[in-house]
């Protein structure tokens, strides 16, 4: 199946991926076929909440600011080089659900940002 995905990206000649709201592991074998050339949107200030649940644990450990990072992809989990990040000040009366809109609305600014900023450099 993995080599499905690369052959597949191969022959419609893709080039470079965006991942919003992937939550899966990538394989290997896909990151050394785009190195850099791979990127997704973590709903944290990364290197801070990699992973699942970020939201909830930002509340458990009584963060003062919350965001979001576009990053490269690579072998280890939300570990890639940062491209871009937002941030928002969380209130006393913030919820899971309200950090979540918050989020979002960064979210939407700061993906095409990094793509921007990524084919401007190239």
């Amino acid at each position: 199946m993995k080599n499905k995905i690369v052959t597949n990206l191969r022959k419609y000649k893709i080039s470079f991926i965006c991942l919003a709201g992937y939550m899966k592991i990538i394989s290997n074998k896909l990151i050394k076929n785009y190195p850099k050339k791979i990127i997704n949107i973590h709903p944290s200030l990364l290197p801070k909440f990699k992973g699942l649940n970020t939201f909830s644990r930002m509340l458990k450990n009584k963060e003062k600011k919350g965001g979001c990072s576009v990053h490269y992809v690579n072998k280890e989990l939300d570990s890639g080089s940062t491209i871009v990040k937002k941030s928002f000040f969380i209130g006393s009366k913030d919820n899971e659900s309200i950090l979540k809109k918050k989020t979002q609305i960064l979210e939407y600014r700061a993906f095409p940002e990094a793509i921007v900023k990524i084919f401007r450099n190239i």
